[in-house]
């Protein structure tokens, strides 16, 4: 015979200012549980999201990024003529870029941090089909002007439209933003990468890297067999969104470490307050454990029964701290990107498989901190707790 719910409910109630204290230290561990999580997933998500699954990223063999890379113009030409490659206008879409950091301050600090500078060919925005000027307008060939991303006006000092900046020996105008749609292109600066080479003294046929745009996402293995039968080639190629994934997973698996370092640490502290209201709660309680055993219900049931009420407790601190979390959702930060040592604006990410998991969490969390005080509770003897009735 089971012991009754509503026991459980009323208990709590009566007992609510043990409860609270469980009830907050475990919202508090699931509302860090679930930023951090947010926060690698966010990161991740930016960054993937900046690839298409029907362009090819072209680096030199061995290249970790595009930072530590370079593809000569004589490969950019063969590249151009390779099948699968789309065309518009009688074109090949490929597009050789040039990629570079410069120093902005940060609005929020003022100190410097990297940004991203990328040069890019005219064909830049047909490659790349997602991202569209959202103010001003595209820079023209062969001028000192700049797009920025819609991130970059706010997280740095000094770059809008309108504005001019210096970095590389040479004055730059801001000509226009862009929308990359929250990829991380958002966060980087675009200027005509002939002039970007001059600047830094680059070589004419230096290339960090080129973004092919395949005439269909299956095209990727014939042009592959014929890039990778010429001999005079010497080249990694992936798609686009698995480079960026690859890109994302040294950060996000550090964040995803250090807060489950974190969330551990305070989830012990957790535990520790829900086995004192539930170790209270059974020695305040021995007369009514007594009683029910008494009653007929078995050490079973009363083992089940404290459960159900640390359960209660930590679906409480659980909701409490999912609910508490929420408004992070959306909410934009920076971190930079190791692969690249650039700083990256990406935006917390929070999503109902994080709060469940984060509410499962919390559930773990009672099971651990009610589990030895039911145990306790049903070991309890009844004849001598009756008599002291």
């Amino acid at each position: 015979m089971a012991i009754p719910v509503v026991y459980n409910f009323r208990s709590v109630k009566e007992r609510w200012t043990s409860a609270i204290v469980a009830v907050l230290g475990i919202a508090g561990t699931v509302g860090v549980f679930v930023a951090v999580l947010s926060l690698a997933k966010g990161f991740k998500a930016t960054l993937v999201s900046s690839g298409s699954y029907g362009n090819v990223i072209v680096r030199r063999a061995g290249a970790t990024s595009e930072m530590d890379s370079n593809v000569p113009l004589d490969q950019v030409n063969i590249l151009q003529d390779a099948p699968g490659v789309s065309r518009a206008g009688g074109q090949p879409l490929v597009s050789p870029e040039v990629v570079l950091i410069a120093p902005f301050p940060l609005v929020t600090t003022g100190t410097d941090a990297n940004v991203q500078v990328r040069g890019i060919s005219p064909k830049a925005l047909a490659v790349r089909d997602q991202i569209r000027i959202a103010e001003g307008r595209m820079i023209q060939p062969g001028l000192y002007e700049l797009i920025i991303g819609r991130n970059v006006s706010h997280t740095y000092s000094g770059l809008s439209l309108g504005k001019s900046v210096k970095f590389g020996g040479a004055t730059w105008q801001v000509v226009g933003t862009f929308d990359a749609g929250g990829s991380a292109f958002d966060s980087e600066l675009w200027c005509d990468a002939k002039l970007l080479k001059q600047a830094y003294h680059r070589p004419e046929d230096f290339n960090n890297s080129v973004t092919v745009r395949l005439t269909s996402a299956d095209a990727l293995q014939s042009f592959k067999d014929a890039i990778s039968a010429n001999p005079q080639m010497s080249v990694d190629m992936a798609r686009e969104v698995e480079y960026y994934e690859k890109q994302s997973t040294q950060l996000s698996t550090m964040i995803k470490w250090l807060g489950s370092i974190v969330a551990g640490i305070m989830a012990i502290g957790a535990i520790f307050g829900a086995l004192n209201t539930m170790y209270s709660a059974v020695s305040e309680r021995s007369r009514e454990i007594a009683t029910l055993r008494a009653l007929g219900f078995s050490a079973g049931s009363v083992v089940f029964s404290f459960m159900i009420e640390a359960l209660l407790i930590s679906l409480v601190g659980g909701l409490l701290g999912a609910v508490a979390v929420l408004p992070l959702n959306g909410l934009t930060t920076g971190a930079m990107n190791w692969q690249t040592f650039s700083h990256l604006a990406f935006a917390f990410q929070i999503t109902p498989a994080l709060l469940g998991g984060g509410i499962i969490f919390a559930l773990f969390m009672g099971v651990l901190g009610g589990f030895f005080p039911a145990l306790r509770a049903a070991r309890r003897p009844v004849a001598p707790a009756l008599r002291a009735m």
